[in-house]
């Protein structure tokens, strides 16, 4: 290489750091919120020593970053690992995944417009995918319900397994059941919640519980039920950021 192309290369490298430093600060930020999604979702009960959180990667949006197999409270910046579009873990450090990663590779796959996958077992969504009780939009915070949350039957797409989305094949026929909604209850297991950013995921994900809990109390009553409709979910949903309270949460995690 001549000595003209080599100062080039320099000055083109030069030239790139700014942004490389942009973006290295940009993960590093993105990172710190995930490990503050993990706490604030144990701090909520939103999971327990089960479930996950994983954001896409700012720097190969087919990649995401995903704890390890580890209890949502516990995880810590050097628990996160780096995943590929096949749900493997790009240098696995000899620490062991989540068998259920693979809910997140293929709802990444299938769905651009999500940056961030919750997957948890909060008791009170139970109800609601092991019968025909629709679970629907019962108050303004939850008004993103009112897309519709549709149930995943594991047999259909496996016939008689564990319950667990442990292969890529089942994690694409969850995807698909999820299609565009931004929530998906799992027969006899769970739900998976999906958003554009880490604090919308998580806001979904504890008005998605605290919805379970009121609607079951609103049916218990008895009489008419006045959900929130569609109109008024599209006039609410601007404000759907959950900003305030995502300062909030991670005040009460800490």
């Amino acid at each position: 290489m001549s000595m003209y192309r080599r100062e080039l290369l320099s000055l083109s490298v030069l030239a790139l750091l700014p942004q490389i430093r942009l973006t290295a600060q940009a993960t590093d930020e993105l990172l710190s919120d995930l490990v503050a999604a993990n706490h604030i979702l144990a701090s909520e009960n939103i999971v327990d020593g089960y479930g996950h959180v994983s954001v896409r990667s700012p720097r190969n949006k087919e990649h995401f970053f995903l704890a390890r197999s580890i209890a949502p409270e516990s995880v810590t910046a050097a628990d996160i690992l780096e995943y590929g579009p096949d749900g493997e873990a790009i240098d696995p450090k000899g620490k062991a995944s989540y068998k259920e990663r693979f809910i997140h590779s293929e709802i990444y796959r299938a769905r651009q417009d999500v940056n961030a996958v919750v997957h948890c077992h909060a008791p009170s969504l139970i109800p609601f995918g092991v019968t025909k009780r629709p679970l629907r939009p019962m108050y303004h915070q939850s008004a993103f319900l009112a897309a519709g949350v549709p149930v995943f039957e594991i047999r259909d797409a496996g016939g008689m397994t564990n319950m667990l989305v442990e292969t890529a094949a089942l994690g694409r026929a969850l995807a698909k059941t999820l299609a565009d909604k931004p929530a998906a209850l799992m027969r006899g297991h769970g739900a998976v919640i999906v958003a554009d950013t880490i604090p919308n995921v998580v806001g979904r994900s504890i008005y998605l519980e605290i919805n379970a809990r009121v609607q079951a109390q609103a049916i218990a009553l008895g009489g008419t039920i006045t959900e929130i409709s569609p109109e008024e979910a599209r006039k609410y949903a601007a404000s759907d950021n959950y900003s305030r309270a995502w300062e909030l949460w991670k005040k009460k995690a800490r």
